[in-house]
């Protein structure tokens, strides 16, 4: 028998076996990819998942200037660290005039009064701020707007007329001044300032955030009517005579 044809019964063996062992290897290590699969899938969805809780960390700070609670899939992620009451979205000047007459015994006095006022609307954080960061969904749950607080800026005398017997009272004019911030409070409220905060607080972590999932804002309890009770601070608390 020649070496050609020894050599040749030798070699087909040792070929087969090594295809075989290749094989082997490559459904091995494609049955690992595959059983690793999930976790990997899970670590980088996780990953993702962080960046968009650390992008709102940064929006509500830029906003806010607070770090909000954010929970990843239900676990905690980030704690609140600043503790911020309010979150003032937006201020409207506010403009209001009130007239008082009064007539006895044929002697009337009055007085007329402008006054304008700086509204601020937000949210109350005391009531709750969480952001939950689903694979599908971001979630930011917080309390109705409502308006926040009402600052005088002036308040002018249109009218200041005394009747021959019937002369002005000083609680006359103090009765006057507590109506004006009542006025423009209501004012406020009637313009839609709070709901027009809920969509600029929208339209604001929209701009900031780019993500691929949707952004949802769920207001909690009822929606203010703005009648609640609002702190009047003054910035000038004297009265100037229109001219």
């Amino acid at each position: 028998m020649s070496k050609s044809a020894i050599s040749g019964r030798i070699s087909w063996p040792v070929a087969l076996t090594l295809i075989a062992f290749i094989v082997a290897i490559v459904i091995l290590i494609i049955f690992l990819r595959i059983e690793t699969w999930p976790a990997r899938m899970a670590r980088q969805s996780t990953a993702q998942l962080e960046r968009v809780g650390k992008d709102l960390r940064a929006a509500f700070i830029d906003i806010a200037h607070l770090q909000p609670r954010i929970t990843i899939n239900n676990r905690v992620y980030m704690e609140q660290t600043t503790p911020v009451s309010e979150l003032v979205v937006l201020s409207r000047r506010i403009e209001v005039e009130h007239e008082f007459l009064h007539t006895w015994v044929g002697s009337s006095k009055r007085v007329k009064l402008h006054g304008t006022f700086i509204a601020t609307a937000g949210f109350d954080l005391q009531q709750g701020l969480s952001i939950n960061v689903r694979p599908n969904e971001i979630i930011v749950q917080l309390p109705h707007a409502k308006i926040l607080g009402l600052e005088q800026q002036q308040v002018d005398v249109l009218a200041f007329e005394n009747g021959l017997w019937n002369r002005i009272s000083g609680q006359d004019v103090q009765s006057e001044l507590s109506i004006l911030p009542q006025l423009a409070w209501k004012k406020a409220a009637e313009t839609g300032l709070p709901a027009e905060a809920e969509r600029t607080l929208q339209r604001q972590l929209d701009d900031r955030l780019h993500t691929p999932e949707p952004l949802h804002l769920i207001f909690k309890g009822a929606a203010a009517n703005g009648f609640s009770k609002v702190p009047l601070q003054m910035k000038r608390s004297e009265m100037t005579n229109a001219q």
